[in-house]
């Protein structure tokens, strides 16, 4: 649980270097106005020095906590709208939000796989003896179509991102696999296009 915890407070805080680093470089390439010096090196470097060891610790804290807040509120928001700037790592990119589009806009067995052993389970301490049987021996075909949607989902998906991209990232199909997986309304990032509405 702590593990967790600390991997997504260092995801959290990843994410707001890349979108400070972002808005830094895209601060840097506007012109400078006419009519202003350009600033010198050393009064940049200036005015960029902080102390290590904070006057007020407590004030210090608190900020951190504040700001730490505000970026997971942020990112909260980002997993609803898809804004690339705060969303994790993990979902970042061309290529994941194509793969997201695509897994989002068919309807697969896979993501009811979780409901029909939910329901298998509490179903099967009713039933007769025979009738668990028969259950078990439909779970099995269920589990076994599954796995072939997996294998399909993965070739499918290599095939377009190679189509459209020309090299696929390092971990784009288990992506697309573990999301194909999931209920629909529990994923996230949330999914921004309706049932059929393949991206072009």
């Amino acid at each position: 649980m702590l593990g967790r915890k600390k991997k997504q407070q260092e995801e959290a805080e990843a994410a707001h270097r890349d979108a400070e680093q972002a808005e830094q470089e895209a601060h840097k390439r506007l012109p400078q106005p006419k009519g202003q010096p350009t600033p010198r090196r050393k009064d940049q470097v200036a005015a960029r020095k902080r102390p290590l060891v904070p006057d007020d610790r407590r004030a210090a804290k608190q900020a951190q906590r504040e700001h730490m807040r505000q970026l997971r509120e942020k990112q909260r928001v980002a997993m609803e709208t898809g804004d690339e700037r705060y969303l994790p790592v993990r979902d970042r990119g061309p290529q994941r939000r194509f793969v997201r589009d695509w897994i989002d806009a068919r309807t697969g067995v896979g993501e009811w796989m979780l409901i029909v052993v939910l329901l298998f389970l509490f179903v099967s301490l009713a039933v007769p003896e025979q009738m668990r049987i028969i259950m078990s021996q439909f779970l099995w075909l269920l589990v076994l179509v599954v796995l072939i949607e997996c294998w399909w989902v993965a070739r499918s998906v290599r095939r377009k991102i190679e189509e459209r991209f020309g090299e696929k990232e390092k971990g784009i199909r288990f992506y697309a696999i573990m999301r194909a997986l999931q209920i629909r309304r529990l994923r996230l990032p949330k999914p921004l296009v309706s049932r059929g509405e393949f991206p072009a």
